[in-house]
């Protein structure tokens, strides 16, 4: 048994990164022991965190289960979980309930908790007193574990906790079932190291950590060999790619690579606008299969409060790099990330934020209000804001913000753009994709366009999203 150490988890040493090729191995004895068995994975929380489920997929295959919509047919349920915000802990442990009551009913159900709530030493220290009946949990630094994780709760029928507060290696090779057929996720760096004051990921997921550039570029040649249309380069902070190298490789560089693949569309998530510097739009504006959507997270428009969240750059540096992206990256979309109610937030604060969101008008905008982690050193400030007054500023600061997100779609109709269609619309009838800004489109047309890139004209315009029509071209 190992369990997270909060103290442990803040520690940077100056080791080098291993990359580890062949860490990933299934017991002879696991093999088969999913075989007419179905497992069930909820997730919760970021990019990174579905990828991990499309890993954790694989790997249970690779045991011969087989995967199961409804959880009420599973042998085996995973929680992937995200630590970000009070509202994912509250689903999380409330999904447990209904995975209790399953369990009550037939005990031979393996519930597993893993990502990065396991990783926080408050978490295993209430699943180990109170969900007693939880049988595995797993952090994330070893995904690639869990074969021997299940062996060791099958055979010794105990709660099995591995968790590890660890800066962290790269393992490479481990198993993927991605979700779509057209459109993959590519992991490209692990961890952080910009410990913002609020946030708890650096906790979580380790030291930022770069997989080798070639290792990259392999993945992507072969998503692009295998009919993939779109790839989106992930990491916490993606634009600090290859600092940890010691290599002289950025991430234009990395950009500018996959880019050269071919492959027809290229993304990437998420930046910090502290390291997006002038060479990576460079490389941006150079290459046409590089989307031009940027998510640039502000967090608050305060200096004050910026300065308070670790935040590193300035209200007006932050204009600056938006303007210079908007002027540079032809029909440039850029969405963000913004905070609420940051302890001893002022109605002063607060306006600074809107009189941003007034002067850039985001395409859209993650809103939150301010939630206290534990272990980061804002959960020790002062918090002076009435539950009335942080859900009123949230509730003015997106007003404002949809209104610039319906603005924004406003400016695509009647006009053709190209979508790629990658599933089938809630609407019947229709198929849904993303236009190279990230603008959602239902599309009335023929499920045989499924996976293609097509041009579409804009029928209809809505907040959140776009009706259209395939083009008579197509």
């Amino acid at each position: 048994m190992n369990l997270p150490s909060l103290k442990q988890a803040k520690i940077r040493g100056k080791e080098d990164i291993k990359i580890i090729d062949n860490d990933y191995v299934i017991p002879n004895s696991m093999k088969l022991i999913g075989k007419g068995k179905h497992y069930f994975i909820k997730t919760y929380g970021c990019q990174m965190n579905v990828h991990d489920s499309e890993n954790i997929k694989a790997i249970l295959e690779d045991m011969s289960y087989s995967e199961t919509l409804n959880m009420e047919d599973a042998d085996i349920i995973i929680l992937n979980t995200c630590a970000i915000r009070e509202n994912a802990h509250n689903k999380m442990f409330g999904f447990l309930g209904r995975v209790k009551h399953l369990k009550e009913s037939n005990p031979n159900i393996i519930c597993g908790i893993c990502g990065c709530m396991a990783q926080e030493e408050v978490i295993v220290d209430e699943l180990k007193s109170k969900y007693k009946w939880v049988d595995i949990v797993f952090g994330t630094h070893n995904i690639h574990k869990l074969p021997f994780i299940l062996k060791e709760s099958m055979e010794n029928k105990h709660q099995e906790i591995e968790v590890y507060s660890i800066e962290g290696d790269v393992y490479e090779n481990i198993p993927v079932k991605r979700d779509s057929k057209y459109k993959a996720w590519v992991n490209i760096m692990y961890g952080c190291d910009k410990f913002c004051t609020y946030c708890i990921v650096p906790y979580t997921r380790g030291k930022q950590r770069s997989r080798l550039p070639k290792d990259i570029i392999r993945e992507v040649e072969k998503l692009y060999k295998d009919g993939y249309k779109e790839v989106t380069l992930l990491g916490q902070n993606v634009n600090a790619y290859g600092k940890d190298l010691n290599i002289d490789y950025t991430m234009s560089d990395l950009l500018k690579d996959v880019a050269l693949t071919g492959i027809d569309r290229v993304r990437f998530i998420t930046s910090h606008p502290w390291d997006f510097n002038d060479k990576m739009i460079d490389t941006i504006c150079e290459y046409p299969n590089i989307m031009p959507y940027i998510h640039l997270p502000l967090q608050s428009g305060s200096d004050r409060i910026l300065k308070l969240m670790g935040r590193r750059y300035t209200k007006e540096e932050y204009i600056t790099l938006f303007n210079k992206l908007k002027s540079k990256i032809k029909n440039c979309a850029i969405t963000t990330d913004i905070i609420v109610a940051f302890p001893t937030e002022s109605e002063e604060d607060f306006n600074e934020t809107l009189d941003v969101v007034n002067t850039c008008k985001f395409d859209s905008a993650f809103t939150f209000i301010f939630s206290k982690r534990a272990g980061t050193p804002a959960a020790l400030m002062e918090d002076n804001l009435t539950e009335e007054e942080k859900n009123s500023r949230l509730y003015r600061l997106n007003e404002v913000v949809n209104k610039y997100a319906n603005l924004s779609n406003q400016r695509y109709l009647n006009k053709t753009v190209k979508v790629l269609l990658e599933d089938y619309s809630d609407k019947e009838g229709y198929l849904m994709g993303y236009t190279d800004t990230m603008k959602l489109v239902n599309v009335k047309a023929d499920k045989k366009y499924l996976g293609e890139i097509v041009d579409v004209k804009i029928t209809m315009i809505k907040t959140w999203s776009m009706d259209g029509i395939l083009s008579k071209k197509v």
